[in-house]
């Protein structure tokens, strides 16, 4: 499900774009859900434990502005797409600073809400698959094909990534359950490891080593079923 945020201090705006998106939902095939905030500080609590994959975001507002606003978002979450919502171009050039994703000038019409969420959701469409994790205080998006193996210590998850990175999640490894699959080349070698198959550049009946060079054990009895998978994913045809 795709859930988007309209933030913006007129209610008359508010409403239109709701009703402009529903419109597109109608005609689409995502399903969505829309959350409505008057303010900017409503909307940074709410994502605090929620995440946006769109948030429409008015720049003119009284207390916490919209590009104010979007730095605490961008701060929290790396991959949101921010559509800022104006009268004037006058701040397109700070909306770089954001890595804002559109810049939309009222009075806004049907045709350029529809191109904006033709334009987020086509290039989601296009990505390779990935996963939003939640790490201290923010989101973080990391592509499946760079991780090479992941490492659970109680109820905190561990991604190693191909570039050396170590992205800390604080969830117990039960909760990615439906997103590491075998069908996507993850393999449980170990009750505390799960390692990306693609990713490994050796192994043996205890033991696999990563392309990065990283060690991870397998456990007893896992050997003859690590093998067949690792056939299984690298030569299929």
């Amino acid at each position: 499900m795709l859930r988007i945020a309209i933030c913006d201090d007129e209610r008359d705006c508010l409403k239109e774009i709701r009703g402009m998106i529903e419109n597109w939902c109608a005609s689409s095939l995502f399903q969505v859900q829309i959350d409505c905030f008057d303010n900017g500080d409503t909307l940074i609590k709410a994502c605090c434990t929620a995440r946006y994959d769109i948030v429409f975001l008015d720049i003119v507002m009284p207390l916490l502005n919209g590009i104010d606003t979007a730095k605490e978002l961008r701060d929290m979450d790396k991959a949101v797409k921010i559509i800022f919502l104006t009268s004037s171009p006058e701040f397109a050039l700070q909306s770089y600073s954001v890595k804002a994703a559109d810049y939309c000038l009222k009075p806004i019409t049907y045709q350029r809400i529809k191109g904006i969420l033709n334009g987020c959701t086509a290039f989601n469409c296009q990505e390779p698959e990935n996963l939003i994790l939640k790490t201290k205080g923010r989101y973080q998006k990391i592509y499946l094909h760079d991780i090479e193996y992941i490492e659970a210590q109680n109820k905190r998850v561990f991604f190693y990534l191909k570039s050396g990175k170590v992205v800390d999640v604080i969830q117990p490894l039960y909760t990615f359950k439906t997103s590491l699959t075998d069908s996507k080349g993850f393999f449980k070698c170990h009750r505390s490891y799960i390692v990306y198959i693609p990713n490994v550049d050796y192994f043996n009946n205890s033991e696999i080593k990563t392309r990065s060079g990283r060690r991870i054990p397998i456990a007893r009895g896992y050997g003859k079923a690590f093998h067949d998978a690792y056939f299984n994913v690298m030569f299929k045809e």
